[in-house]
C-alpha cells in the first residue's frame, strides 16, 4: 500500500516538475524579452507591444502603412512600432524628414539586418548593404551606370527602341483585354539588362518571362506575415512550410541566374573591353587579388548585380502599371495628356528627353501617379548606427528608422487634393512646378541611385504608350485602385484595353 502511494506522489511529482521546469522556461523567457525590449526614456511613444512579436498582430498589420496614419493621429510625427525583432521608429513630416537625411544622415546611414535579408543578401550588394561595402559598390555602380550610357543619348536610344518594341507587342492584342503586368515589366527590365548583362530579352523568351514571374514573387512573398515571423524565429521557422520558403527558393533561384550569367561572361571576357556592368566588375576583381581588404568579390558581383537587377526592374514597371491605370480611371486626364503630346511630338515622332520641359501636363501627371502610388510607402529603413536625440526623443544604436512617405505624399497642407489623383498639384500657370514634399527615391546620400535612369524611363515609355493607344477598362469589368502589398506596393492583377489611336 505504501509501495502505491509512494509512486503515485512520484508520478504526480514528475508531472509537476516538468510542469514547474516549463513555466519557469516560459516565465525566464517572458522576463529576458521584457528586458531586451523595454524602450529607454525619452524612446518614441506608440502602441502596446506584445511579447516576442511585437505589434505585428495588430489589425491590418498585412498593409502597416495605412496602420501607421492613424497611429501618427494619436501619437504624433515620431512614433515608435515593432514589427518584430528589432524596435522600430517612423518618422513623419518634411521638417522631421529633412532634419534626419541632412543634419543627422551619418547617424543613419545603415541598413538593418534581418535574418532572411542575411540568408539572400548577407550585408553584401548596394541596397542592403552598409559602411565599406556600401561606399564601394555604390560608387563603383554610379561610375558604372554612367560609362554604359547613364546620362547619355545612347541610353535614351536605348529606352526609344524598347518602347517601339513595347507599342508592337501591345498592338498585337489589338485593342482585346490584356494584362500589362509582365509587357512592361520585360519593357523596363531590358533596359537595366543591357547595362547589366550586355543584352535585352524578346517578349516571347519563355525562360526570361520565368525570371520576372520568380522576381514578382520574391518582390510579393519578401513583406509577407510569416517572413516577419521567419525574422523574429529564424530557428523554428526554418523548419517550417509556408510563403518564407517560398521566398527565400525564389531569391536563390534568382541569384542562381546571376551566377550562371557571371560564368557565361568569364569566359570571353576581355579586361580591355568592358560589355557591360559584369565585366566592368569582374575587371575590377581583378585590381584588387587581395579580397580581404576590398568588396570586390564574387559575391559582392553576384548580389549588386542582383541589386541593379531587381530595382531596376520592379519600381519603374510598377509606377507604368499604375500609370496606365490612372489613365483608364481618368479618361479626361488621359485626353489632356493626349493633346499636348499631338501638340508638342505628333504620332508619328518618338518621344525624346528634349521634349519633357515642353510637355508640363504629361510631366505633372507622372509625377502625380507617383505621388499616389506611393509604391515604397515607409521608404526603405535605415538603421541607427550611435545613440541619437531627434526631435527630443532618444533612437538608441541598432533601432530602426523609417520615414512615411505616405503622410507626406498625402498631407493635407502640403496638397490641395491629397486622396484625389489631380495633376494640378504640380503646375502652376500652366508650367511645371517641383515640389520640395515629393519625396519618391527619398533624399540624401541613401537616396535611390538609380533615380535619374527611372525618371528617363517613366517619361519615354508613358510617353510613347498613350501617343499610340487609348487606355479603357474592359466591357463589363471594372477596374479598381485596390492594391498588392510586398516590397514595393502594386495594383492588383488587372486587365486593361489599350485601343490603337488612329
Amino acid at each position: 500500500m505504501l509501495a502505491a502511494v509512494g509512486s503515485l506522489v512520484t508520478s504526480i511529482w514528475a508531472v509537476l516538475h516538468i510542469r514547474i521546469l516549463l513555466l519557469a522556461v516560459v516565465t525566464f523567457l517572458f522576463l529576458g524579452d521584457y528586458l531586451k525590449r523595454r524602450h529607454p526614456k525619452n524612446f518614441p511613444p506608440g502602441p502596446r507591444r506584445l511579447p516576442f512579436v511585437g505589434n505585428l498582430l495588430q489589425k491590418d498589420m498585412d498593409k502597416p502603412h495605412l496602420v501607421v496614419q492613424q497611429l501618427v493621429k494619436m501619437y504624433g510625427n515620431v512614433i515608435s512600432l515593432d514589427f518584430g525583432i528589432m524596435s522600430s521608429v517612423i518618422v513623419s513630416g518634411l521638417p522631421l524628414i529633412k532634419e534626419a537625411f541632412t543634419h543627422l544622415e551619418e547617424n543613419f546611414m545603415g541598413r538593418p539586418k534581418f535574418p532572411l535579408h542575411n540568408l539572400v543578401f548577407n550585408e553584401n550588394g548596394v541596397i542592403f548593404s552598409s559602411g565599406q561595402t556600401w561606399k564601394e559598390q555604390r560608387r563603383f555602380a554610379m561610375m558604372t551606370l554612367r560609362n554604359f550610357g547613364l546620362g547619355k543619348k545612347s541610353l535614351e536610344q536605348r529606352m526609344q527602341e524598347e518602347a517601339r518594341h513595347l507599342v508592337g507587342v501591345i498592338k498585337e492584342e489589338e485593342g482585346q483585354p490584356f494584362d500589362p503586368h509582365f509587357k512592361i515589366n520585360n519593357a523596363v527590365s531590358n533596359i537595366i539588362c543591357s547595362i547589366t548583362f550586355g543584352e535585352r530579352f524578346e517578349y516571347h523568351d519563355s525562360q526570361f518571362q520565368e525570371l520576372l514571374r520568380l522576381l514578382d514573387e520574391a518582390m510579393h512573398l519578401s513583406s509577407s506575415k510569416m517572413v516577419r515571423f521567419y525574422n523574429i524565429f529564424p530557428w523554428i521557422m526554418k523548419h517550417l512550410p509556408g510563403s518564407h520558403q517560398a521566398a527565400l527558393a525564389s531569391w536563390r533561384q534568382l541569384k542562381s541566374y546571376i551566377s550562371d550569367r557571371v560564368e557565361n561572361h568569364r569566359r570571353d571576357w576581355n579586361p580591355d573591353e568592358p560589355r557591360d556592368f559584369i565585366d566592368a566588375f569582374l575587371t575590377e576583381m581583378a585590381k584588387h587579388p587581395n579580397k580581404a581588404t576590398t568588396s570586390f568579390n564574387e559575391e559582392n558581383l553576384i548580389t549588386t548585380t542582383l541589386d541593379l537587377f531587381f530595382a531596376g526592374t520592379e519600381t519603374t514597371s510598377t509606377t507604368l502599371r499604375w500609370a496606365l491605370l490612372y489613365m483608364a480611371l481618368y479618361p479626361e486626364i488621359q485626353e489632356k495628356v493626349q493633346a499636348e503630346i499631338d501638340r508638342v511630338i505628333g504620332q508619328e515622332k518618338q518621344p525624346s528627353l528634349t521634349d519633357r520641359d515642353s510637355m508640363p501636363y504629361t510631366n505633372a501627371v507622372i509625377h502625380e501617379v507617383q505621388r499616389m502610388a506611393n509604391i515604397v510607402p515607409l521608404n526603405v529603413p535605415r538603421e541607427v548606427t550611435v545613440d541619437t536625440t531627434l526631435a527630443g526623443f532618444y533612437l538608441p544604436k541598432g533601432s530602426i528608422l523609417h520615414t512615411n512617405l505616405t503622410a507626406l505624399h498625402r498631407d493635407p497642407k502640403e496638397w490641395a487634393t491629397p486622396d484625389i489623383f489631380n495633376p494640378e498639384h504640380f503646375l502652376e500657370n500652366g508650367e511645371f512646378k517641383k515640389r520640395e514634399s515629393f519625396l519618391p527615391f527619398s533624399m540624401g546620400k541613401r537616396a535611390c541611385l538609380g533615380e535619374q535612369l527611372a525618371r528617363s524611363e517613366l517619361f519615354i515609355f508613358f510617353t510613347a504608350l498613350v501617343q499610340k493607344f487609348t487606355f479603357k477598362p474592359p466591357a463589363n469589368e471594372k477596374l479598381s485602385l485596390k492594391s498588392r502589398f510586398g516590397m514595393t506596393i502594386s495594383p492588383v492583377s488587372h486587365r486593361l484595353c489599350a485601343v490603337p489611336r488612329l
